[in-house]
Parts: structure tokens; C-alpha cells; sequence
């Protein structure tokens, strides 16, 4: 059942709201249409007790041969007279009694309560009219649900009922009287139903925009924590709207400025280690040149060097990929261009295929960084590396391969951690300071993109680097077109 709820709240929200008021509508349709056929019933046997009442009366003067002719006249569905009736039979059965007791109250009291009457119902099911009940003949204002042998029969395509009742004249004569209820009790309410739809409409709107405006903090909280991971420096939530609400965005711009204060802290520290490493190692050097063993010498400096990399190395993991560039349109042609030419110079092959219809929004030196470090790593362990642009309007796609052993499956993603290098040795010939991956991905991540390696089936290594072309800021810029 779970997977076929929806995944938003907001749609999960809508569908709990639209089941109840749809099931709370269906239920009073019902009760609306039960009462409704019973309240019809009742004003239409109301109405065909008042008109035999009013024909008895009219009847109770007249000689034979007037009341036949009277009768010819008043007798035309849906209510049917006849003076050649036979009395009811002597059964009783207490089936539609309460309907028949109704119809025949309502009739006692038109007629005054002094003519002896008698009242039978009788069900049609869309064809002949067959006769439910035969009790026996009562006495003046009694009734009885019951149907007399050669009652006057309809034929209908519908179902339906009649009460048959059966008075008598002062004069003995008993006049039967067969009453067809319209049909109308039975249709179908299209105002109730037009109604209710108008209803139901009105309070799918409300309900989508109630929803929507309950939601939306949620959604502008996610948008801010995506954000964040991007620009520790963005505009604080406001803190407005319901108390939940309130209280959530005044706990997000509080964990924001504790994140600002512990980067700008970390920055301080990193940038007064790199000036208290820095100075040492100049001064190494310096006195490195002083000596005057040449072999010595230039140990000392490779020594010196690499110990440089390495704190360089280290201090740009540890800032994240956090700087003080700003990102501006970059020319993705160009980029890649300086990079297959620093390459070239150092006897490697570097070809590119594809091109970026329009330029990047990104930092220029960050994404220089990034795809240097992929290089880098192509050529040495490849030879040679071939570069594939894919631009969409969504996201541009970077794909640098080689043609080196490439790397096994379960070590795919564990090159990425800090320090970690396939090699045993540390020795910056084969596998350097083991940060170059790690700080591509940091740079991709920090323009909201994501890099990932795969080996090729042709043999090689691929690095795919994605970044999406969107609108949102990075690092306080907007994208550029």
C-alpha cells in the first residue's frame, strides 16, 4: 500500500482530504436520498388521499346511473375507479403496513373518520402489478395492507407501488380506488447532484491552496538547506508565518551562522598555518642553496618541494573548496584549451572533442583545479586522455578518459577519501599526496554538480564530471546565461 502512496506531502495531504470529503459527500447523498423518497412518498399519498376524499364526497349524492358517469369521467391513470370491486379476502399480512397505516391515516381524515374504508398496497416490478397483501375488510377509519381479487392491474416499465382502497357509500355501494404513485418519487436529483459537485470543486480549490500554502514553508526550508552546502554566506530565512514555521526557520539561521563563524575560524587557522609553514620551509631552502654538495642540494630541494605540495595540497582539502573567487561566466573552450596545452608541454597527448554552446557560471580557478587534478591523473597512469564536452541546457558534461589499467570496482568510489592511494608507496613518482580526486569532488559538489569514475569497456579509465546549468546562486552569484 505504501508504494502506491504519492511521495509529496502536499499530494498526500490533497488525497487525505479529497477521501473524506468524497466519502462524508456519498454518505449524506444516501441519507439525502432516503429521506427524500420518503418525504415524496408521503406528500404524494397525501395528495391521492385528498382526491379520493373529494370524489367520495362528490359521488355520496348521486344516483347510479350519475356515479358511473362520474366515474367514467374522474377514472384515468394514475388513479383508476371502479364501482364492480369485490371485498378484500380475510388474510392478513403485516408486510408494507407502515406505508399502508400512513396512507390510510391521511385518508380517515379527509374523509371525516365516519365511512368505513379499507387500504391495500401493492408493488409493481416493472410489469403486471402483483398483489402483496390480502387482509380482511375492517370497519369505518380501520385499514389494512392487503390487495382484493380483481383489482384493476397496471402494466409499467418501471417499478413501482399503489394503494388500492376501497370506501363505502352511504348506500352500501363500495367504490375501489386504485392509485398509481408517480414516478417522480424515484428520480434522479440532478439539482442535488449539480449541487454537490459545485461543492465538491469549490472545496478541491480551497483544499489545494490550503495545502499548497502549508507546505511551502517546508519546501523554501529545503531549498534553503540545498543552498547552504553552496553559499555559507546566503540571506537568512525569514522568520515569519506559524509558530512551527517560525521556529524552524530561526533554527536554521542559527545553525547557519554557528556553520559561517566555524568556517570563517577555520580559515583564520588554515591561513596563519600556510604563513607558519610557509616560513620554515623558505628558510630551508634558502639555506639549502648555501651548501655546496650539488646532489645534496637537489635532494633537499625535491624534498622541500614536495613537502610544499603536500601542505598546499592539504590546506585546499581542508578548505572544502571555500575561497574568496567568485564565480562569473567561464569560457568552457578556452579552460579546456590551457589545459591540453600545459599538458602537451610535458609530452602528453590531449585531444578534445565537442564544445559548450555558451559559457559556464562557475569560479574560473576552482574548475581549472578540478579538471587539472582529472588530467593529471589520465596522463599519468594513461598516456594520453581525450576530452568529451556534452552541453545541454540543463547541465554540462565533462568526460575525461585514458587508456590505463583503470582501477577495480570495489575501489571506484574509495580513491575519493582523503590520503587514499592505490599504491603502496608515497612517493609523489607514483601516487602523490592521494588529494587530487577528493578536491575535484569537492569542487564539483561546491557548484551543486557531482563527479564519478567508471572503467571503460574499450579498456581505460573514464572520469564524468556533471554540472547543472541552473538559477540558483553559487557563492552569492547568480548563473549567467
Amino acid at each position: 500500500m505504501m508504494r502506491l502512496a504519492p511521495r509529496s506531502l502536499f499530494s498526500r495531504l490533497v488525497l487525505v482530504q479529497l477521501s473524506v470529503l468524497i466519502v462524508a459527500l456519498l454518505m449524506s447523498f444516501a441519507i439525502y436520498m432516503q429521506e427524500r423518497g420518503e418525504a415524496l412518498a408521503q406528500a404524494s399519498g397525501m395528495q391521492a388521499a385528498q382526491r379520493i376524499a373529494d370524489i367520495v364526497k362528490l359521488l355520496e349524492p348521486l344516483g347510479a346511473a350519475e356515479r358511473r358517469r362520474i366515474v367514467q369521467v374522474f377514472s384515468a391513470a394514475p388513479l383508476t375507479i371502479s364501482l364492480d370491486q369485490a371485498r378484500f379476502g380475510e388474510n392478513e399480512n403485516a408486510e408494507g403496513s407502515a406505508r399502508t397505516a400512513l396512507f390510510g391515516a391521511m385518508l380517515r381524515r379527509f374523509l371525516g373518520g365516519t365511512r368505513p374504508a379499507a387500504v391495500a398496497l401493492r408493488e409493481e416490478q416493472g410489469g403486471l402489478a402483483m398483489p402483496r397483501t390480502r387482509p380482511g375488510f375492517m370497519g369505518p377509519g380501520a385499514h389494512a395492507a392487503w390487495m382484493a381479487p380483481g383489482a384493476a392491474m397496471h402494466f409499467g416499465s418501471q417499478p413501482g407501488f399503489s394503494f388500492v382502497a376501497q370506501v363505502r357509500l352511504s348506500d352500501g355501494v363500495l367504490v375501489t380506488f386504485d392509485s398509481r404513485q408517480p414516478a417522480q418519487a424515484a428520480g434522479s436529483p440532478y439539482r442535488l447532484l449539480l449541487s454537490l459537485a459545485v461543492l465538491l470543486a469549490a472545496v478541491i480549490a480551497v483544499s489545494l491552496v490550503a495545502v499548497r500554502w502549508a507546505t511551502r514553508p517546508l519546501n523554501a526550508l529545503a531549498d534553503a538547506a540545498d543552498e547552504l552546502g553552496r553559499n555559507i554566506d546566503r540571506p537568512r530565512m525569514p522568520e515569519g508565518g506559524p509558530l512551527e514555521v517560525t521556529r524552524a526557520a530561526r533554527a536554521f539561521n542559527t545553525m547557519q551562522e554557528r556553520l559561517a563563524r566555524y568556517v570563517r575560524e577555520r580559515s583564520a587557522t588554515l591561513a596563519a598555518m600556510s604563513h607558519d609553514l610557509k616560513t620554515p620551509v623558505n628558510r630551508l631552502r634558502l639555506r639549502a642553496e648555501l651548501l655546496d654538495d650539488t646532489e645534496l642540494k637537489k635532494k633537499i630541494s625535491q624534498d622541500l618541494e614536495e613537502m610544499e605540495s603536500m601542505i598546499h595540497g592539504t590546506l585546499e582539502f581542508m578548505r572544502g573548496g571555500q575561497s574568496a573567487e567568485k564565480a562569473r561566466p567561464v569560457d568552457v573552450k578556452a579552460l579546456l584549451e590551457s589545459l591540453q596545452a600545459d599538458a602537451q608541454d610535458t609530452g602528453a597527448q590531449v585531444t578534445i572533442e565537442g564544445t559548450a554552446s555558451q559559457p559556464y557560471s562557475g569560479r574560473p580557478q576552482a574548475l581549472k583545479r578540478c579538471l587539472g587534478n582529472l588530467l593529471d591523473n589520465a596522463v599519468k597512469y594513461g598516456t594520453s586522455a581525450t576530452m568529451l564536452v556534452d552541453d545541454a541546457p540543463d547541465r554540462l558534461t565533462i568526460r575525461i578518459r585514458d587508456r590505463g589499467p583503470g582501477i577495480p570496482g570495489a575501489e571506484l568510489e574509495r580513491v575519493f577519501e582523503p590520503f587514499y592511494r592505490l599504491e603502496g608507496s608515497r612517493s609523489r613518482d607514483t601516487g602523490g599526496t592521494g588529494l587530487g580526486l577528493s578536491i575535484a569532488r569537492q569542487i564539483a559538489q561546491l557548484h551543486g554538480g557531482t563527479l564519478n569514475l567508471r572503467n571503460r569497456k574499450e579498456g581505460g579509465l573514464e572520469a564524468v564530471l556533471i554540472l547543472p546549468r541552473h538559477e540558483r546562486e553559487i557563492s552569492g552569484l547568480p548563473d549567467s546565461p
